[in-house]
């Protein structure tokens, strides 16, 4: 199966080992992949274990997030994830999705940071969802 964050590669060399706690993310980029991957399929466990604890998306009702990650995961349709610059810290990518068949794609430069060695997801630097007027 081709992995679901683009990268051209399958599923089982990419962003499964992540998934699978065979290999944390060696990069933020890795990461960043790897969270957009757990979202087309559903994890919410990878993206709560990737997500800082000082985030300002960490959610302290873990019943609840799971339910809304379930929510975007299965209402949302995967199309596409461009990366357009990265560092050692920060990616700026352009994720094209559907919800519910309507373009709710986003331009975001996300901001990461190491939580007990291993790389987390801290918040955005900023977010840009594309305007009806561009449909």
């Amino acid at each position: 199966m081709e992995c679901p964050c683009h990268s051209g590669k399958t599923y089982e060399h990419c962003c499964g080992p992540y998934h699978k706690n065979r290999k944390l993310a060696e990069t933020c980029l890795a990461l960043m992949r790897s969270r957009y991957s757990a979202y087309a399929l559903d994890l919410p466990d990878y993206i709560i274990k990737t997500t800082h604890p000082n985030s300002p998306l960490y959610e302290k009702n873990l019943e609840a997030w799971i339910a809304s990650i379930h929510e975007f995961s299965s209402t949302t349709e995967f199309q596409g994830l461009e990366i357009e610059s990265f560092d050692d810290r920060h990616v700026t990518f352009y994720a094209i999705l559907k919800t519910f068949g309507k373009d709710t794609s986003f331009r975001e430069k996300s901001l990461f940071e190491k939580s007990e060695g291993f790389w987390c997801y801290l918040k955005p630097l900023f977010f840009l969802q594309k305007s009806q007027a561009d449909d």
